[in-house]
C-alpha cells in the first residue's frame, strides 16, 4: 500500500487501501430503524448476526452475502449516497468530507487496538439480533453513535 494513502481521495485508493480504510469500531454492523412517517433512523445496540462483539469484525466477512443478503457493500459512490448511515466517527465518512482521521485509527497510531481503548468501537455493549426480536428493537435505540 502507498505511503499515507488514507490521505487521498477515495476514488483513488486501490481495493486493498479501501478495505484498509476500516478502523474496525464495528458501528456499520448496527440495525437501524427508519421511522416511515418521519424518515428518521435511529441506530440501535443490536448488532448483526455475523458481528464478533470482541473484535468488531465480521466473523464470515468474505462470504457474508450468503448469510446476510442485504448487507451494503460499500464503495465510494455508495457511500456518497449513504454517508448519513455511518457513524460520525467512520474513517469513510470523514475522507468523504475531506477530514483527516483520529489520532486513535490504527492507520495513525499503529495499533488496532486503539479504536477500543479510545471507547470508539462497539466491544462489549452489543446485542446479537438473533437474540433479539425485530419487534423490540425500539427498545435499543441508542442515542449517540459519535
Amino acid at each position: 500500500m502507498r505511503d499515507r494513502f488514507w490521505e487521498l481521495p477515495l476514488d483513488d485508493l486501490t481495493q486493498t487501501e479501501w478495505e484498509a480504510l476500516c478502523d474496525g469500531c464495528g458501528k456499520c454492523c448496527l440495525n437501524k430503524i427508519e421511522f416511515e412517517d418521519t424518515g428518521e433512523v435511529a441506530f440501535t445496540n443490536v448488532s448483526c448476526r455475523l458481528l464478533d462483539g470482541e473484535s468488531c469484525r465480521c466473523s464470515s466477512y468474505h462470504n457474508r452475502h450468503k448469510f446476510v443478503p442485504d448487507c451494503v457493500v460499500l464503495t465510494p459512490k455508495k457511500l456518497r449516497e449513504i454517508d448519513w448511515w455511518l457513524p460520525a466517527t467512520c474513517a469513510y465518512r470523514l475522507r468523504a468530507h475531506d477530514k483527516p482521521l483520529y489520532d486513535w485509527h490504527y492507520l495513525i497510531s499503529g495499533d488496532r487496538e486503539t479504536v477500543h481503548q479510545a471507547g470508539v468501537s462497539v466491544r462489549g455493549w452489543t446485542v446479537n439480533e438473533l437474540t433479539v426480536s425485530e419487534d423490540d428493537w425500539e427498545d435499543h435505540i441508542i442515542e449517540d453513535l459519535s
